[in-house]
């Protein structure tokens, strides 16, 4: 079967920016596509992990600035064009999780979440597609989560943004594909970092974030859409999502009395 977008052919000398790589899987992905020679830009909030993090490489780019903020995006962008001379791929990995179930959420809370998750990438599209549009080519690579497939308790804001991000992915597919443009949507199941320490129940199939990221290069060079992982837990979240509402809510309803 052909992939829905070009495959990476190498890792060498592309120029990546990833939004979100002080931690978790941003920061495995700035590893392992620094030791496969790309050039990486790396932002976030904490300048002095960000630092750490390029180490002095002379492919790495710490580019510090807070994603819900607009102008703090030309800013950056302008720095890396600068540096880099553009971006080939941008990998959207900046989030905000807090367990809640639905009589817990805020307005305060659930307007930052939503901020992070999901307004921050309109800021960073409005910033970063007008050049990839002109050239014809480049990629946007948006992770999301199994959160975005199904309702489930403690994802009362969490969740929704993450369906919004599938439901933009795949927009994003329509209208850019014909133009020369790459989109991938990267939906993990439980992966080991800050926001899933915060849980406190079972999660199945975790991850280190390490896995996490070699999966979601391995599914970029080989130019696929959806790239979830790890099959054996996201291929039955999937099944769980074709059931009827009935059964489905039944299966919840068991999940959240374990």
């Amino acid at each position: 079967m052909f992939p829905l977008n070009r495959p990476f052919e190498g890792w060498e000398g592309k120029r990546l920016w990833i939004v979100g790589a002080s931690s978790g899987i941003g920061a495995s992905l700035a590893s392992q596509a620094l030791a496969a020679g790309a050039k990486v830009a790396l932002s976030a909030r904490r300048t002095d992990r960000l630092a750490a993090l390029a180490g002095g490489n002379p492919n790495a780019l710490a580019v510090s600035f807070d994603a819900i903020e607009e102008q703090s995006w030309k800013e950056a962008y302008a720095e890396i064009q600068t540096r880099f001379g553009g971006v080939d791929l941008v990998i959207f990995c900046a989030a905000e999780y807090r367990p809640e179930r639905s009589w817990e959420v805020t307005p305060a809370g659930s307007k930052r979440t939503l901020s992070i998750n999901l307004g921050s990438l309109y800021c960073g599209l409005a910033t970063i597609l007008p050049a990839m549009l002109e050239r014809g080519s480049g990629g946007i690579a948006i992770i999301a989560s199994v959160a975005g497939w199904i309702g489930l308790p403690n994802a009362s804001v969490y969740g929704p943004s993450k369906a919004a991000l599938i439901n933009l992915a795949e927009i994003l597919y329509s209208d850019l594909h014909p133009k020369g443009l790459d989109v991938y949507l990267i939906n993990p199941g439980f992966v080991n970092t800050q926001l899933t320490a915060r849980n406190d129940f079972h999660m199945p199939a975790m991850l280190s974030p390490d896995e996490a990221a070699s999966a979601i290069m391995r599914g970029v060079a080989a130019g696929r859409f959806e790239i979830h992982f790890p099959w054996r837990f996201t291929l039955l979240v999937k099944l769980v999502r074709m059931l009827p509402y009935r059964l489905r809510f039944a299966l919840i309803g068991q999940l959240v009395k374990s």
